[in-house]
């Protein structure tokens, strides 16, 4: 092939046969543009090689490899060292994205062509409520209308926000020769490992132009069974936090405004370990105390988005001394939340989503008064 490539693909897969040719499809929905779709076969051992190749016969935009099981990141990585296009996406094999994608955001990166062509193009993306279930529905992510900037393309520095949320690698795209200099690669673990988590950080924090398109074409498949997000293990997301935070210190140590962004992670990470018993596991009891121990007394106090339970708990468990932490700025926080969760996604999902979030922090919170008493 000859051609200009614009975007190359990237779709690690193993063992995805039920949703392959749907993520297949969607990707072949660009058209405007050198696309390029590098399908990678982790060593499946269902009919995923047949789809591939099923495709390949109708469309010479895509590549096959076919290797021995490596894992999520390695097998990502191998798809970096195949890309030949200026810009790289990432697909998961149980996702898709809306047509011309690609064409989209590509043509985005275009119009700021004036000094150099941006790191990364980033989105949000739509979120797949109940999949495969008569209730499914798309519902707008949590950082969609959020991304608030003065100016593009900007660096993370001025927008910390775009971190703070689910690390949604596949809605962006970046830049091959960003990632070749600056040597970006997965981190290679068996599984899946969460190995999106520091590569989001990495990308980020090393990107000198980030543009933000808020406007959602990537639909992600929330918690199927069997995936990484519903079978994800508390002392995995607690060591990619510890991952993150290396970044951090390493990139953009001085920068208050990513490691509060960081700090809400954490939170996030540690409530749900926490609300599942993490405090009576020895080993996990010493990661949430490690994970604290990082955290700067100041990021925590000024987060009024997680609960004073919470953050009393992250100041007692390194045994550090406890501050007086009011209860009033979380409530306003939460009020703000639902009226954001209204506006974007409807009252019935509203209501829906604070249940359910209520009912976690509960049991979060009763863990960390039992402690802290």
């Amino acid at each position: 092939m000859g051609e200009r490539i614009d975007v190359s693909v990237v779709i690690p897969c193993y063992n995805t046969e039920r949703f392959l040719d749907q993520a297949l499809t969607s990707a072949e929905q660009n058209s405007r543009h050198g696309i390029e779709i590098i399908v990678l076969n982790d060593g499946s051992t269902d009919d995923s090689l047949s789809i591939m190749r099923e495709h390949a016969q109708r469309d010479s935009r895509i590549r096959i490899i076919d290797k021995q099981n490596q894992g999520y990141g390695a097998t990502v990585n191998r798809g970096f060292d195949e890309v030949r296009g200026t810009y790289v996406a990432i697909l998961e094999p149980d996702d898709w994205v809306l047509p011309h994608m690609y064409d989209d955001l590509f043509e985005y990166a275009l119009s700021f062509e004036k000094g150099a062509l941006p790191d990364i193009v980033k989105t949000p993306y739509w979120r797949v409520w109940m999949p495969t279930t008569s209730r499914e529905r798309l519902l707008h992510c949590s950082y969609y209308h959020r991304i608030e900037v003065d100016h593009q393309p900007f660096t993370l520095s001025e927008c910390p926000r775009l971190v703070q949320h689910h690390p949604s690698i596949w809605s962006a795209l970046y830049k091959a020769a960003f990632l070749r200099e600056r040597g970006i690669r997965m981190r290679e673990v068996p599984g899946a490992g969460w190995v999106d988590n520091p590569f989001l950080f990495e990308t980020m924090c090393q990107a000198q132009s980030i543009v933000y398109l808020d406007r959602p074409y990537y639909c992600y498949r929330e918690d199927l069974p069997g995936s990484s997000s519903a079978t994800r293990v508390l002392k995995l997301s607690l060591k990619r936090w510890h991952d993150m935070a290396d970044v951090v210190d390493r990139l953009c140590p001085e920068d208050d405004g990513i490691r509060r962004a960081l700090t809400v992670i954490g939170f996030r990470y540690a409530g749900e370990a926490i609300g599942r018993g993490a405090l009576d596991d020895e080993e996990l009891h010493g990661m949430l105390e490690s994970v604290f121990s990082r955290m700067r007394p100041d990021d925590i106090l000024a987060l009024e988005n997680v609960s004073p339970q919470l953050r009393r708990l992250a100041f007692e468990l390194p045994r550090r001394e406890v501050p007086a932490i009011s209860g009033m700025g979380y409530a306003k926080a939460l009020f703000s939340e639902f009226g954001y969760s209204i506006a974007t996604n409807g009252m019935g999902f509203a209501l829906v989503r604070t249940g359910v979030y209520l009912e976690r922090r509960d049991r979060q919170d009763k863990r960390s008064a039992d402690y802290v008493s």
